[in-house]
Order: C-alpha cells, then sequence, then structure tokens
C-alpha cells in the first residue's frame, strides 16, 4: 500500500533522483516529479515539482508497475473518452 512520506529527511530526497515529463512545459509547467528512492528498496516516490518539499507519496514497485500499466492501456485518460 502507498504510504504518505512527509517524513522522508532531506537526506532521503535528496538521493532520489527526480524526473518530470517532457509534456510538463505544455501545461504551464504545472507537474508531477517522481523517481526512485535509490535506498535498495525499490520504491518510487512522487511529488508535485512546484512544491518540492511538501508531501512526498511513496508506491512499491508493484504499486508503480501497475499505474504504468493502466496508463499505457488509456486507463487514465479521463478527458479524452
Amino acid at each position: 500500500m502507498s504510504e504518505a512520506a512527509e517524513g522522508l529527511s532531506p537526506q532521503e530526497r535528496a538521493r532520489v533522483a527526480w524526473h518530470i515529463s517532457t509534456y510538463s512545459p505544455n501545461n504551464g509547467g504545472n507537474c508531477v516529479e517522481a523517481g526512485p528512492l535509490n535506498d535498495g528498496t525499490e520504491r518510487v516516490a512522487v511529488r508535485h515539482s512546484h512544491h518540492p518539499d511538501a508531501e512526498v507519496i511513496v508506491y512499491t514497485r508493484s504499486e508503480w508497475e501497475a499505474f504504468l500499466a493502466g496508463v499505457r492501456n488509456a486507463e487514465f485518460d479521463f478527458f479524452t473518452h
């Protein structure tokens, strides 16, 4: 189950290799960033790009893979159907 990770230390946040979608500039830069925790746990952290010090949500590998599969299958194309 995903967890709110407000308690990630500054050191843990610094180790995350944050990525922003290349589509971010097309929507005014309001985007999320995601990246692996790089702590050997195979978890992915997600945060709001404009609020990098705010809450971070952490997903397990299986949760992240399920989300990506849904994206690839257009399950989250809410505004195009």
